[in-house]
């Protein structure tokens, strides 16, 4: 009785083994066993599986076994079975050869759960297209090299091209002869030379001396007005400080710098009295007002410059026409454009050229 209960478990643990090995299949199949040198066929490898299971599919680079190579690897395929419970996984590769032989391509490996599983091994014969060597009238030796007539077409950009090079060639000659004839204007402008300042001083000095106008009361503001502005004038240019904008101790504590105290006596009279004119209406006697008018001259005679020292005045100034000098640098950079485009329209025609005639 013990006998027959230890046979009976013996063959539910085979049989429970079985099952579990049939719970996994890997089949290969190829289209066809047959092909001719650089023909295709197509070779699929199907796995059915357990849903849960981890599964890891052969890898090939370029040859699944030399000689035979992978053209493309077709995505993988899987179909859900059994409610889910089951997969079914299909990988097909497109492979040739290029050598007649017999192949044998070994069989495929797939891992489930870190056990390998092998599909069966398949076979694939490349064989080279039959000759018939008994016909020997039926072969002919290769044909000559035919010459192809031109069309238009083909003629065609390269006689675009070279009517673009011809007319930017043309563009560009004369766009430098422009520039090479083309010289900057410029006018030469009389100048008026500057007067000394010691002559514009005693210039106007002279023309309050003979104007009878100022001898009036009335009119000793503008007398003193116009007497003081001459010298402020002549003291801006002559010592150059702005004595227009200065007060009258202003001024002469700048002329002290330069000149002694007594000698600067008359000069701070005369301003002294014009600013009372001005400010407190102030009308100072008529005698007074011609000795202010002479010390005013006597001051410029003192201080002016000799005539040695007096600067030449140019007599004339050359200005340049600046559109002209911008024309020429415009021509300059139209000049370095069209070259550019002349060397490429030229190197288009010689490349169009070489393609037809190379």
């Amino acid at each position: 009785m013990k006998k027959i209960f230890f046979i009976s478990l013996l063959i539910t643990f085979f049989t429970g083994v079985a099952v579990a090995q049939n719970s996994v299949s890997v089949n290969a199949e190829i289209d066809s066993c047959q092909r001719l040198i650089g023909e295709q066929a197509r070779i699929k490898l199907k796995v059915g599986v357990d849903a849960k299971k981890r599964i890891l599919l052969p890898h090939f680079d370029k040859e699944i076994v030399e000689g035979v190579e992978i053209v493309e690897k077709i995505p993988n395929d899987t179909q859900l079975l059994n409610d889910g419970k089951r997969l079914l996984i299909t990988e097909e590769y497109v492979v040739t050869s290029f050598d007649s032989a017999l192949y044998v391509i070994p069989a495929f490996e797939v891992l489930v759960d870190g056990e390998p599983f092998y599909s069966e091994e398949l076979a694939l014969a490349v064989y080279m297209m039959p000759v018939d060597t008994t016909n020997l009238d039926q072969f002919f030796p290769p044909k000559d090299i035919l010459a192809v007539e031109l069309t238009w077409d083909d003629y065609k950009s390269s006689v675009v091209y070279f009517i673009l090079f011809i007319l930017l060639a043309a563009l560009l000659a004369w766009v430098t002869v422009r520039y090479i004839n083309n010289k900057p204007i410029i006018r030469i402008v009389k100048l008026k030379p500057k007067l000394p300042a010691h002559v514009v001083a005693l210039n106007e000095m002279e023309r309050i001396k003979d104007d009878d106008s100022w001898r009036t009361a009335s009119s000793s503001k503008g007398y003193y007005t116009a007497l003081t502005n001459a010298l402020r004038e002549y003291m801006n240019e002559r010592f150059a400080f702005n004595a227009t904008e200065m007060t009258t101790a202003e001024i002469v504590d700048e002329l002290l710098k330069i000149k002694d105290k007594e000698s600067l006596q008359e000069l701070k009279e005369i301003l002294e009295t014009a600013d009372l004119v001005k400010f407190a209406k102030f009308n100072p006697p008529m005698n007074e007002n011609d000795r202010n008018l002479l010390n005013a001259i006597e001051f410029v005679n003192d201080t002016k410059l000799a005539d040695s020292e007096v600067k030449e005045q140019p007599t004339e100034k050359r200005v340049v026409n600046e559109r002209s000098v911008r024309e020429k640098r415009a021509l300059l950079v139209s000049v370095v454009l069209l070259s550019l485009l002349t060397a490429g329209a030229l190197a288009m025609f010689i490349c169009e050229l070489y393609y037809l005639f190379g």
